[in-house]
């Protein structure tokens, strides 16, 4: 029996055996959050002579970046919650876009430049540090969480889709959302190079 919702939009994804797509996407819940950690770990291996002083530009960058996926993420929420599941996925494709590409340009600035450390003291201090430390730990587990989300939206596993995704979307929110207010309060101490 299918429900109104899977028969006015399909799967984005033909019906049949979901067994390689499952296996890529549970992959890359996976591998990207090892991968990064590697990254940070093994940084030297990794770093370009002269690469740090063009990428100073790019946590302004990745703080524009999560500004923009917290408001795809809130347009998705009002769409769905409009019933315009056309408009609905248009901006959570549009959130996963600027997902990855803040992925990409934080693990390209953080693989290239030295840790800016915190100068605030205090409350302030203590502040900063809770809303990193949960950012970071609730960002391992969005990466997963958006995964599995996108899977069961792109093959029509839409009651799956909507429980996940009442988990992934204030997760995501708080990630993106903090992911700004850290930049914010960490941006005065950032040394020009």
């Amino acid at each position: 029996m299918t429900t109104a919702t899977e028969q006015l939009h399909p799967p984005v994804l033909e019906p049949g055996d979901y067994t390689k797509y499952k296996i890529i996407l549970g992959g890359l819940g996976i591998v990207v959050p090892v991968l990064v950690a590697v990254l940070f770990y093994f940084k030297g291996l990794f770093q370009i002579e002269g690469a740090a002083a063009h990428l100073r530009w790019l946590p302004a960058l990745n703080a524009l970046l999560n500004s923009l996926t917290a408001v795809a993420l809130l347009a998705g929420f009002y769409f769905i919650r409009q019933k315009n599941v056309l408009a609905h996925r248009a901006m959570m494709g549009t959130a996963f876009g600027l997902g990855a590409l803040f992925l990409v340009s934080y693990v390209a600035y953080h693989s290239q430049v030295e840790s800016t450390h915190f100068g605030g003291v205090g409350t302030v201090r203590m502040v900063y540090f809770l809303l990193l430390l949960t950012h970071i730990s609730l960002a391992v587990v969005t990466v997963a969480l958006v995964l599995f989300t996108l899977y069961f939206a792109l093959t029509g596993q839409y009651t799956k889709h909507k429980a996940i995704a009442r988990w992934t979307f204030p997760v995501w929110l708080y990630v993106s959302v903090t992911g700004v207010i850290v930049y914010l309060m960490i941006a005065p101490y950032y040394v020009a190079g």
